[in-house]
């Protein structure tokens, strides 16, 4: 088993096919703050990690799926781990704000040592997110 090491930022960058529909969706909808931005791209802040998204129409394509949990999850995806009362309030409010979901808020792996909240929505673009939490953030990499 390794030492656990503290946290670092991670950096992403991903294309969009519309830097406009990327500043509402993440600056607004998501709530993410924005940092620093050229005609080409717009850094965001997203739960203290850098995202970065890249005008690039050309590389925005279908996701593919695989089945996870009886549920088709996309394969290309970023997200993040948020403890349970953040997720349940961002579930609620992408409820309230009646996004399409790709998977609904849901409880996955019940009862098994990887118990976790989900849920995946897509931008649009269509980069797809999940948000995910943990009852007991010890069982992250549980097996």
């Amino acid at each position: 088993m390794s030492t656990p090491q503290p946290l670092s930022p991670f950096h992403l960058a991903f294309p969009v096919h519309c830097l406009d529909q990327a500043r509402a969706f993440y600056g607004e909808t998501l709530g993410c703050a924005e940092g620093r931005s050229s005609p080409e791209w717009i850094d965001f802040d997203f739960y203290g990690h850098q995202i970065v998204a890249h005008l690039a129409p050309e590389e925005c394509q279908e996701i593919q799926t695989s089945t996870v949990d009886s549920k088709e999850v996309p394969v290309r995806h970023f997200g993040v781990v948020l403890d349970m009362p953040s997720w349940q309030a961002l579930a609620e409010r992408l409820q309230g704000l009646e996004l399409d979901f790709i998977i609904e808020p849901t409880i996955r792996f019940k009862g098994q040592p990887g118990e976790q909240a989900t849920m995946f929505v897509r931008d649009p673009s269509g980069n797809a997110l999940e948000f995910k939490a943990f009852k007991d953030l010890s069982n992250l990499f549980a097996t």
